[in-house]
């Protein structure tokens, strides 16, 4: 294991990005330990959208003793997302710079699911990623939010154009990230209140109130859920708790019913914080084998790697103070105390159910595969 070298760099990040950290020294030296422990326990991001390469960049994935996988998303509602080619080339020039901490979750183009030989090209791509190292494929939101067949209903997970590429992903032992539905918000009217109200009103193209006729959340899910059920040998990751954040006895009896699914916490940390603590703590001893850790957490091209670098270490010292100590912690705007998770659970949330959901996560970098 590389030696856990930590600097001010934590500090210098949190002041590039405007947001001080508490101003006691007792707050800075409560995170840098809490980075020490976050790093000692070789933390897995399985959620992390990466597409440019930095020495510094590199260099906090090696202080934070850091794997992550990086996420495919294809997308053509952001100016930020690249055509899949792009993309793909992109994340895999920053996987192969980052030394074995970085892996690949690929995707294929959902929008050119009418065209003849879709499942056939998909397959073609999506083999070839798998031969150059990639463990995962992703599956967005944009099925079942946006694209639409020839008589205006929205394309579910469950369309028949996709079961070729669910029977071939299992096939070939990799795992299915599903993000597909959205918070429950999506489909209200707007709440200044949610966590997730700055995201529609930046992003307001998915903010399905209002809209003539959309699929209903509970729709996408159940397309979602008979994907599981069809495919019982494929293992499915729903990323964001598996868009059932705000429902936890809902989520709870999804990981009852479908041994194949387990969720990423990726973004969805609030939702845990508004718990009251003892139902967090019985929710996450109970489910501590399929809860994996993620964050959402972007590097793209414009951004300014010292503001990334300290958006990154603060949000890391964050989630694990909020899992693994009693500190009160700020969850976006919301003061929660600390879950203070026994040890060996917080190495499933942050490591192995990651190496035991994600075959090959830790490419040739690990010992603990």
């Amino acid at each position: 294991m590389k030696a856990l070298v930590f600097s001010g760099i934590l500090a210098v990040g949190m002041v590039a990005l405007g947001q001080q950290p508490q101003p006691t020294a007792k707050s800075a030296t409560t995170t840098l330990q809490g980075l020490r422990a976050f790093a000692a326990i070789e933390p897995i991001d399985t959620h992390a959208h990466v597409r440019r390469s930095d020495p510094a960049f590199n260099a906090m994935l090696d202080r934070l003793n850091l794997h992550l996988l990086d996420i495919v998303v294809v997308s053509d509602q952001s100016p930020d997302e690249l055509d899949l080619q792009a993309e793909r080339s992109a994340e895999l020039q920053f996987i192969h710079a980052s030394g074995g901490r970085a892996v690949l979750c690929t995707s294929f183009d959902p929008y050119r699911v009418h065209n003849p030989g879709f499942a056939t090209h998909a397959i073609r791509e999506l083999d070839s990623d798998f031969s150059q190292g990639a463990v995962a494929v992703k599956i967005w939101k944009n099925i079942g939010m946006q694209i639409k067949d020839a008589n205006g209903h929205y394309v579910l997970p469950d369309d028949l154009a996709f079961s070729p590429i669910y029977r071939d992903i299992a096939a070939h032992n990799k795992t299915l990230v599903a993000h597909v539905a959205d918070p429950d918000s999506a489909w209200a009217p707007p709440d200044p209140a949610s966590p997730d109200y700055s995201y529609y009103k930046a992003n307001p193209f998915w903010f399905m109130y209002g809209k003539l006729d959309p699929a209903s959340k509970q729709q996408i899910l159940k397309a979602r859920d008979h994907v599981l059920e069809q495919n019982p040998n494929l293992r499915v990751v729903g990323a964001h708790l598996g868009s059932m954040e705000a429902d936890f006895p809902l989520l709870a009896q999804h990981l009852d019913r479908y041994p194949n699914f387990a969720v990423d916490m990726a973004g969805r940390m609030p939702y845990l914080a508004r718990l009251p603590r003892a139902d967090a703590i019985a929710f996450l001893m109970k489910y501590q084998d399929r809860l994996i850790y993620g964050t959402d957490l972007s590097f793209r091209a414009s951004d300014s790697v010292q503001s990334v670098v300290g958006y990154w270490e603060r949000t890391y010292a964050r989630d694990w103070a909020f899992l693994a100590t009693t500190e009160t912690v700020d969850v976006e705007g919301n003061a929660a105390k600390g879950l203070a998770l026994p040890e060996d659970v917080l190495r499933k949330i942050f490591h192995d159910n990651a190496v035991h959901w994600f075959p090959g996560i830790l490419g040739n970098s690990g010992k603990s595969q």
